[in-house]
């Protein structure tokens, strides 16, 4: 395959629709209440969409409108990232000098910056990219970053990817003129290719130095003058779904996004708080004064009422008038709109695989043990299972594609190998609790020494245990005692 043909129409026709949801998506997760608008047809007088505060009618008079936005779509899609990266995975290789390079590229890289940031982006857009390339006037290492799923046009057989077609914008276009660097990723070699076009149209095909952005990759180019050799025989880019399948493409291999489905309920949501805040605003303290309070600004400037006045002089009205200063205020609802903002918090919650406990809606603020957390949050914890599976592959192709480059680009002596990926259980149990359990099974004699170490310290590794088995065993005496059989554990036998 080679870059896409000049004209060609432009994004790709037939992602079309998988690209209108993820701006739809975008627009709810960016909390920005222009874009929300803009997606729920607010510009539209006859717009088909369900009244809500995001779609009024504007037959009347611009005025200022008192709508709010909560933040429900950022939250989900943040809780999600925090569930699968608050902890950084285990990434393990069996050779130790490649493990400690995998070490050293992991921490230089900030994978872990990076994945949770992909991770609550994916979240929201169905799913990311994971981008492998290098740049040795930049870093001495390869780099992975994340790619956003709708500035990509994939290419899947038998659900796989085989190629991706990313491009940008790049800085200098205009609304009739875009310049786009679309790079193309095929097993073996990184295609580069400058178009000239419009927002529908890719437009020509011009030279890389051409535009400033594109310019320093045409020392890189190979003999065909478009393409960089990778050096290795895997794709330097994968496709992580957010998580499957996709309810309105069943048959289509792109993950789902956190929000299909649910969209509804966050207007709704944003419907109750608006109505609420709109209690607030019309129930505020009002005075209801006779004319005779007024006090004469002159001649066109009206009157007005001082309600910091303390001392009234005689008001010319009769003395059984009545008249005087009204308070007028109104009920506000607030046990109604709260209940009904938690409902459609809860409901949203669970439509998008989670439980209330993990956006607060659960325990009154007191203290639980990790095993009460786990109960509560299991709906949770279910669909953070998932995502891990998800993400396990992709992310071990990646690193492993990290290694090859590294070794084939950067002289590095190791031996690349496809790293084992593991996740924790996502649930951080307090040292109190585990001081009580281990203390619980010592007394039962149900555990050992080493046992209670390695579930202290589960990162350890063996030598670490063995040391601080034998230094508490020092300290409590135990290592001085006979022993009876002769080959203690720590004592090699012959």
């Amino acid at each position: 395959m080679a870059l896409p043909d000049n004209g060609a129409a432009w994004p790709p026709p037939q992602w079309a629709p998988y690209y209108a949801e993820m701006r739809t998506d975008d627009a709810w997760y960016s909390g920005d209440r222009r874009r929300i608008a803009r997606v729920c047809g607010e510009e539209e007088f006859t717009a088909p969409h369900r009244r809500g505060p995001w779609n009024r009618r504007r037959e009347q008079p611009r005025r200022t409108r008192h709508r709010l936005h909560v933040p429900m779509p950022s939250d989900i899609a943040a809780t999600s990232a925090d569930l699968l990266f608050g902890d950084m995975p285990t990434i393990k290789v069996t050779d130790t000098t490649t493990q400690e390079r995998l070490d050293a590229l992991v921490d230089e890289g900030q994978l872990q910056q990076i994945l949770h940031g992909g991770a609550e982006q994916g979240s929201a857009l169905s799913g990311v990219y994971l981008r492998s390339t290098w740049d040795r006037e930049l870093v001495d290492r390869p780099i992975l970053s994340v790619v956003q799923p709708d500035n990509v046009a994939p290419e899947f057989r038998w659900g796989m990817l085989r190629a991706a077609t990313l491009w940008r914008d790049l800085p200098g276009s205009t609304a009739s003129t875009i310049f786009r660097h679309v790079e193309r990723h095929e097993v073996g070699r990184i295609l580069h290719g400058l178009y000239v076009g419009t927002p529908d149209n890719l437009g020509r095909a011009v030279p890389l130095s051409e535009h400033p952005e594109t310019a320093d990759l045409v020392g890189s180019l190979g003999p065909d003058g478009v393409s960089v050799d990778t050096g290795i025989r895997d794709l330097t880019i994968s496709y992580v779904p957010n998580i499957g399948p996709n309810r309105l493409h069943r048959s289509s291999p792109m993950g789902r996004s956190d929000f299909q489905g649910i969209r509804d309920l966050f207007a709704s949501l944003d419907d109750v708080w608006t109505s609420w805040m709109r209690d607030i605003r019309l129930a505020r303290a009002r005075l209801i004064v006779p004319d005779g309070y007024l006090r004469d600004y002159g001649p066109g400037q009206g009157a007005g009422f001082d309600d910091d006045r303390e001392v009234w002089h005689s008001l010319r009205m009769p003395p059984t008038e009545g008249n005087g200063i009204t308070l007028n205020q109104f009920e506000i609802r607030v046990d109604e709109h709260q209940r009904s903002a938690e409902a459609l918090m809860r409901q949203a919650a669970q439509s998008a695989g989670y439980s209330a406990q993990s956006f607060g809606l659960d325990g009154g603020g007191q203290p639980i043990t990790a095993t009460e957390v786990d109960s509560r949050d299991a709906r949770s914890m279910v669909t953070r299972k998932k995502k891990t599976g998800y993400w396990r592959n992709p992310l071990a192709h990646s690193l492993h594609v990290q290694l090859q480059l590294d070794a084939v680009h950067f002289g590095q002596r190791i031996t690349p190998e496809r790293p084992r990926v593991e996740f924790g259980d996502g649930v951080a149990e307090s040292e109190q609790n585990t001081a009580t359990t281990l203390e619980l099974l010592q007394r039962a004699g149900a555990v050992s020494t080493a046992t209670k170490v390695r579930w202290l310290h589960p990162e350890w590794e063996d030598h670490q245990v063995d040391s601080e088995v034998m230094a508490i065993l020092r300290e409590t005496g135990a290592a001085d005692m006979a022993d009876p059989a002769g080959n203690y554990p720590f004592v090699p036998t012959t």
